[in-house]
């Protein structure tokens, strides 16, 4: 099996993942998966896709990883992730599908507007 690569998006994050047959290793921007994502949570966010699929253990796992927070970052892992699941075996797209693996989140950060406080606050108004 050759290396399988897949693009996943979250907010301002973007994850380059490399997919191949192995033992379970993460590299993520050159450091282990707990020293990355020092917390459960997150760890388990990014373990979500093997678990649903069962195939724990069973590749190797290459990421570049940039851009916004460690919670979108671990999402944006998460769906590069089930995306290459689904490429090398077509059969896991519908129990990934069903937890919402698939889904792209295009929830964005709303800009800030002129003439406001942020995007949506005003300033304070006063009648007299």
């Amino acid at each position: 099996m050759e290396v399988i690569h897949k693009i996943g998006r979250r907010k301002k994050s973007v994850a380059r993942v490399y997919l191949s047959k192995g033992k379970g290793a993460y590299s993520i921007n050159g450091k282990s998966l707990k020293e990355y994502f020092p917390t459960d949570i997150l760890q388990y966010k990014v373990n979500q896709p093997f678990a649903v699929t069962e195939t724990t253990s069973s590749y190797d796992v290459k990421v570049n990883v940039h851009g916004g927070g460690i919670n979108g970052q671990a999402e944006s892992v998460r769906l590069a992730i089930a995306r290459a699941l689904c490429e090398i075996n077509e059969e896991d797209r519908p129990a990934l599908k069903k937890e919402g693996l698939l889904t792209r989140d295009p929830r964005m950060v709303e800009r800030k507007k002129f003439g406001q406080k942020k995007a949506r606050k005003k300033f304070q108004f006063s009648k007299r």
